[in-house]
């Protein structure tokens, strides 16, 4: 059986423009969630998110490439380069008929379609950039990374809200172990830190409306009050164990499982039984040929709001156990909600949990809801024993439920 492994990995988040300073500001529990400054939001009813800081696509991407791309274009070629570039990954090593990319992507080019609506309000639909659908349909993630690293082999995107990041590794995971392809280029990449983003999500109410930064986001806290809208991206490189040892290269995790299920429920709130997650979780773990005692950490979806929290934490007892001793934590509590990007970061956060047998807090957790009764993290980089296997939950509005099972690498 193909063996799946990650031989690299890039991110920009809140919390660092580079997945080396994601990871040590992760472990650390820097918060990324600040005043935001992107626009004026007062009319918004909404102060604070988890911007990308200081980003310049000049570094990576390039500033004539860049003209040609909306920002949520950008975040995945800039990590899609770092993730390569980890890897090792070249003309001279890899085919390009053998790597692939799907990048995920909840809403794509809303900063442009935001400008170009208003333009065409403005000025008249003749002053719509010629731009304007290239840049702003949901599949430019995907496109522009295929392009820039000469990936010929599948180029697609998923569009599963919240949990896009984490499909698109998930189906990635699927092109190599079926023999589809040796190396795919999979994650997330989000860029809706902007008006008419923060202004819908607002209008669902689904926002905190904290001004405080360090009460925001509080997953599972029974004082939460709705997630922090983040933005960023995340992208991994995917081989096949055989392709990956033929160049030599350094193996950083195994992923070994992978759920999707839908809870066709309702358009934005999850099951409150948490049957679907259920299901992924379950998925996940018998394609990993493992027990939920195996699983050492849980990077949880975790949004902060009183829905999600409490249907993930009833799934997780349901596979776990009510008394599980498995560890828990919302990354969200330090760069906010990335939407489609969410799973592809917190697949990173999970991957350095396991390389770091380190666990990262649930930052700001002070008065943990009864109804959530799962093993949270409260202290930063917690040291576990023997961590081998994590897993990863995505859970999204059309009730789409996704799950990655990872496993330390280690050679056999």
């Amino acid at each position: 059986m193909t063996k799946v492994v990650i031989t690299g990995m890039g991110a920009l988040t809140p919390i660092g423009n580079d997945a080396p300073t994601f990871i040590a500001n992760l472990m650390t529990g820097k918060l990324g969630i600040a005043p935001i400054t992107k626009f004026d939001a007062t009319e918004t009813g909404i102060t604070v998110a988890g911007e990308v800081k200081d980003f310049d696509p000049k570094q990576r991407v390039g500033k004539k490439a860049a003209r040609r791309m909306d920002l949520f274009s950008q975040y995945a070629v800039h990590t899609a380069l770092e993730a390569v570039e980890q890897a090792g990954i070249t003309k001279e090593n890899v085919d390009p008929y053998e790597m692939g990319v799907i990048i995920g992507s909840g809403i794509g080019g809303l900063t442009t379609i935001q400008e170009q609506v208003i333009k065409m309000h403005d000025k008249g639909p003749q002053r719509v950039s010629p731009m304007f659908v290239p840049t702003s349909i949901a599949n430019m993630a995907a496109g522009n990374v295929a392009l820039t690293v000469g990936a010929k082999n599948i180029c697609t995107a998923i569009v599963t809200a919240c949990a896009s990041g984490t499909n698109a590794i998930g189906e990635a995971y699927r092109q190599i172990k079926e023999g589809r392809a040796q190396v795919m280029l999979a994650g997330g990449a989000e860029a809706s830190v902007n008006e008419i983003g923060i202004a819908g999500f607002a209008a669902l109410t689904a926002l905190s409306k904290q001004t405080d930064p360090t009460k925001a986001s509080l997953p599972f806290d029974k004082d939460r009050s709705g997630f922090v809208l983040g933005e960023g991206a995340a992208t991994l490189v995917l081989e096949s164990e055989e392709h990956a040892k033929k160049r030599n290269a350094k193996i950083l995790a195994e992923i070994v499982g992978y759920g999707a299920t839908c809870d066709a429920y309702h358009m934005t709130a999850p099951d409150p039984t948490g049957e679907g997650a259920a299901h992924a979780m379950q998925q996940a773990l018998l394609e990993a040929k493992i027990e939920p005692n195996q699983v050492g950490y849980i990077n949880a979806h975790g949004t902060a709001t009183h829905a999600n929290d409490e249907g993930e934490s009833i799934a997780i007892n349901n596979v776990f156990g009510e008394n599980s001793s498995v560890y828990v934590s919302s990354t969200k509590s330090m760069t906010g909600h990335l939407l489609g990007a969410a799973g592809a970061v917190e697949a990173v956060a999970t991957i350095a949990a396991l390389q770091q047998g380190k666990l990262p807090a649930n930052v700001g957790l002070e008065n943990q809801d009864e109804k959530c009764k799962i093993n949270v993290v409260k202290t930063n980089a917690m040291p576990v024993n023997n961590l081998q296997y994590a897993i990863s939950n995505s859970l999204g509005f059309g009730g789409h439920n996704a799950v990655l099972a990872l496993k330390k690498w280690s050679e056999q």
